[in-house]
């Protein structure tokens, strides 16, 4: 009796931070733990804004067959700087996007998890969860840690969203927002 192949599914993996929702412009005298930090990750709920492309580009993306997962590393609650009261009030709106998963990572950079990007841990986890192939699937992110992590985990590549804070990262595709790597990933 022939065995019978499975298909493996196909993932667009999402940071969140600049991806689905705007990062935070803090200027040039803005410091975290001595290091200089123009854009950021918002530290209260207020500066929280779903960018305006991103249900819409979820929604295409998942018509096409598509596992769209987050993948966001959250040190600030660790860090100080964000109110886990505010944090829990953020991803309750980005859960409420059609998205099948969000992984978190709540790890500083000191605390040598496997799970916070550039590690693959967080792909890795969703990979074996829901039966999706990596060497087909895309990460859409913004920071060199986002590209990282797919190459750490064998995807098939990363769509950068081009900001000025990343210029010189590399990445298999560059793109203005999700609406535009929506319509590259229609073409994948």
């Amino acid at each position: 009796m022939p065995t019978k192949t499975i298909a493996k599914a196909r993932s667009i993996f999402l940071d969140r931070d600049g991806v689905l929702n705007q990062a935070v412009f803090r200027g040039d005298n803005f410091f975290v733990r001595g290091q200089q930090v123009r854009w950021s990750a918002p530290y209260r709920f207020e500066e929280f804004k779903i960018s305006p492309e991103a249900e819409d580009a979820l929604l295409r993306i998942k018509s096409w067959g598509w596992l769209t997962i987050v993948v966001t590393n959250q040190p600030d609650i660790a860090y100080g700087l964000l109110p886990i009261e505010d944090h829990d009030r953020c991803m309750a709106l980005v859960r409420a996007l059609p998205v099948d998963d969000v992984l978190v990572c709540l790890h500083t950079r000191d605390q040598g998890c496997a799970c916070k990007k550039p590690k693959p841990g967080m792909l890795l986890q969703a990979a074996s969860k829901w039966a999706i192939d990596l060497s087909q699937s895309y990460m859409i992110g913004d920071t060199e840690s986002d590209a990282g992590a797919a190459r750490a985990a064998g995807c098939a590549g990363t769509i950068l969203l081009d900001r000025e804070y990343n210029q010189g990262i590399a990445a298999t595709y560059r793109v203005f927002n999700l609406s535009e790597a929506a319509d590259l990933i229609a073409k994948l």
